[in-house]
């Protein structure tokens, strides 16, 4: 009985790596190849591989010691009650060495988890995070911010922990399992052969578990996205929801998802109580049986005292394993839900890669029969476009909300590809269609607040690294936000999110100082001027415009000020 809780839940794992290797798919809502997961995991484990040997040979060094302590002891047992001739002290001696290099493999085992665990953690992260951010924009942009941020803590927390920690140590629970199984042989060979009786219940048990266990842990981990996505949004909104008087919609929102999230952990939690249970039955059964036979062979004269010390610290070295088995089960199936839902991040395509391509001199742009439509759309946002902005021209692209206009900047900086037709960024020089390589060329600035969290000079270094004290002020001034250097700490002034400690307009003001630091010669201005009264934005225009003497200028615009600054007018949805 013993052995079969410890080899039941065992089976368990094996199988499920037996399945992967088979090919099978999951029934989840996301069904997945098994063996493409297998594959995946192998790739992403490249950094955490040596970790995961290192915990392996500490396993199995901590296991050694283990059993040679039990066997040190049973003949310690032996010496001191006559059964057998030896020297104690040595045997002592021996018990001792074996508990010091015991407590060392274990402190190295912490030593390991503690330092070397974060950095394989940091580096999938960052890999991952990396991915994402050369994945394609559209794409993306279907997937909420929350639910991204909820993978790449949570889930990478638990691909690392399977790599790196629940994989060795399911190695090692095996072998020490198997090294138990064969001393118990030498002990009582009619005790150790009836584990066989346990296998084919153990097989169709783990079927069941496996897949009980991945939909619990696909289900709350959903529940996990959908609050963070939740907490993320709402906090990221604050002053809507406070100026629309939301808050106590927000809350029954954010109380509902907890209260299903609270349901599906109630209900995986009961399925795991019963299977903790019937182990601990196992267990209980297992001693129960252990002890009986010690005593009667004790009673018998065919057991040892030494012997009968030995099986019984044999039976805590394999509950403990044991026990520890009946959380890696749970563990690993949610590890490949975790891996899943990675998975889906990394099918998520690729923007170009390579080296930028700025043009030389002043660049210009021209669509040529351009039809673009999102998805399955039946309107096209643009059908058979044809437009040119000339190198050095500066245009005003106006419209209805809704006709475009944000598609056509979308368009110009490749963040979306046309289905039909070209975007063709071209100068006196040379041409290429437009692509996240030509990029470079574009400077962008976009509407509404885009300051992030910091200091004013880290947001303006964000336009340009090597930018120098002459050009930080330069911009500043061309940008109408010279009263940064009225601040009591200037341009180290800090910021929070969102730009957080000044008004809409001043933060506007930077955000576009920030952009014209960006080498490109077309510059893209989508509602720059938003947010600035009449004066100012009168006043940003002309030095605007006065300064990008020999550039491309877009101005994405509703406002007359910025027409009347403009050599052209294109009217989305008319012109296109």
């Amino acid at each position: 009985m013993l052995f079969f809780v410890s080899r039941a839940h065992f089976l368990i794992y094996i199988l499920y790596l037996r399945k992967i290797l088979a090919n099978e798919t999951l029934n989840v809502t996301h069904t997945i190849s098994l063996k493409l997961l297998l594959q995946w995991l192998w790739r992403n484990s490249k950094g955490a591989r040596g970790q995961a040997v290192a915990n392996t040979i500490i396993g199995l060094a901590d296991v050694a010691c283990q059993l040679l302590w039990v066997m040190a002891c049973k003949r310690a047992i032996d010496i001191a009650t006559g059964e057998h001739e030896g020297s104690l002290a040595v045997t002592s001696a021996i018990i001792g060495a074996l508990m010091l290099a015991e407590i060392a493999s274990r402190a190295t085992s912490r030593w390991i988890h503690a330092v070397i665990g974060v950095e394989v953690r940091n580096k999938m992260r960052l890999k991952i995070f990396a991915r994402l951010l050369r994945g394609e924009w559209l794409h993306l942009q279907k997937r909420h911010t929350g639910d991204l941020i909820n993978r790449l803590e949570g889930d990478v927390n638990s691909i690392t922990a399977l790599i790196t920690e629940t994989i060795p140590a399911t190695i090692v629970v095996g072998v020490q399992l198997i090294a138990s199984f064969a001393i118990l042989f030498t002990m009582s060979p009619v005790l150790a052969l009836s584990v066989l009786v346990a296998l084919p219940i153990a097989m169709v048990a783990s079927r069941f578990y496996i897949k009980r266990m991945r939909k619990f842990n696909r289900d709350v981990r959903d529940s996990d996205s959908r609050i963070q996505s939740v907490l993320q949004e709402s906090l990221q909104h604050k002053a809507l929801i406070k100026t629309l008087e939301k808050n106590n919609n927000t809350e029954e929102k954010l109380t509902a998802l907890q209260e299903k999230l609270k349901g599906e952990v109630r209900s995986r939690t009961k399925f795991s109580l019963g299977a903790y249970s019937l182990t601990q039955l196992g267990f209980a059964t297992g001693y129960l049986v252990a002890f009986t036979w010690g005593v009667y062979g004790l009673a018998e004269g065919v057991v040892t005292f030494g012997t009968l010390s030995a099986y019984l610290q044999l039976v805590g070295l394999i509950q403990r394993p044991t026990m520890d088995l009946s959380h890696f089960i749970p563990g690993i199936v949610s590890s490949f839900t975790a891996a899943e839902r990675l998975f889906e991040l990394e099918e998520i395509p690729e923007e170009q890669q390579g080296e930028s391509i700025m043009l030389k001199g002043i660049a210009g742009v021209r669509f040529n029969g351009v039809s673009f439509k999102y998805g399955d759309e039946e309107r096209h946002i643009l059908n058979n476009f044809n437009y040119e902005f000339a190198p050095n021209s500066i245009t005003a692209v106006v419209g209805e909300t809704g006709a475009g206009k944000t598609t056509l900047i979308r368009l110009l900086v490749a963040l979306v590809t046309p289905q039909e037709g070209c975007v063709e960024v071209y100068s006196n020089e040379e041409k290429h269609n437009s692509s996240p390589l030509t990029r470079c060329n574009f400077v962008y600035i976009p509407q509404g607040n885009s300051l992030v969290s910091g200091t004013i000079r880290e947001n303006l270094l964000m336009g340009n690294p090597d930018a120098t004290e002459e050009m930080l002020q330069k911009a500043l001034h061309v940008a109408c936000a010279d009263y940064v250097y009225k601040l009591p700490q200037g341009l180290d002034t800090v910021l929070s999110e969102q730009g957080g400690g000044l008004s809409e307009g001043q933060a506007q003001r930077i955000a576009v100082a920030r952009s014209i630091l960006r080498p490109g010669s077309i510059l893209i201005f989508d509602e720059a001027t938003s947010a600035l009264d009449e004066a100012t934005e009168l006043e940003m225009l002309q030095r605007l415009t006065e300064s990008n003497t020999g550039k491309t200028i877009i101005f994405v615009t509703h406002r007359p000020a910025v027409i009347k600054y403009c050599d052209k007018v294109l009217e989305i949805g008319k012109d296109c």
